[in-house]
């Protein structure tokens, strides 16, 4: 019998099958959280002081993503991908919905829900090029958290996480483009 094996076999069988468990159960929280990426642990913008008329207006990022946000609390969203893990599915959605400005411990947060879709995009691959059909379902209806940054230079802007296990972050920056 090996060296290393001793504590275990001095202690029988039932030992070693309480490791095991351990050893697995261990292993299995480590692959659990390990994949949550840096983004479990964001506490948001400690920003608190934006209104509602504040972040009414057409917000715009990569790719032709565009979000109008108008002051009744409707909303039209054109090509915006997917949050977290729904980034992974490929698709970018189009159509209309509701916003809404709530306030918690973090910081300010747009909470967006797309209730009406008219449209369906893949994500573009490298250089802009189409990819192809978005794996898996496609929502007709989604939400989208959208944190509130105030940055020096260039005032108020939203954000949120894409792929949490690929740290994309997604700034949508105020269009000059009045709604």
């Amino acid at each position: 019998m090996g060296q290393g094996c001793g504590f275990l076999m001095v202690h029988g069988g039932r030992s070693w099958r309480w490791g095991a468990v351990v050893g697995c159960l261990i292993a299995v929280l480590t692959a659990v959280t390990g994949c949550a990426g840096p983004y479990q642990y964001y506490d948001g913008t400690s920003v608190h002081d934006a209104t509602t008329a504040d972040i009414a207006g057409t917000w715009e990022c990569i790719e032709e993503t565009r979000v109008v946000l108008r002051a009744d609390g409707t909303a039209v969203v054109e090509k915006l991908d997917g949050q977290d893990f729904d980034y992974d599915d490929g698709w970018r959605l189009s159509g209309r919905g509701r916003w809404r400005l709530s306030d918690g411990n973090g910081g300010q947060v747009v909470r967006l829900e797309l209730t009406a879709r008219t449209r369906a995009d893949s994500r573009p691959g490298p250089g802009g090029t189409a990819t192809a059909a978005p794996a898996g379902e496609v929502p007709s209806t989604h939400a989208w958290s959208l944190y509130v940054d105030r940055r020096e230079r260039d005032g108020l802007a939203l954000f949120f996480f894409g792929d949490p296990d690929a740290g994309n972050t997604y700034v949508l920056s105020r269009s000059s483009v009045t709604p």
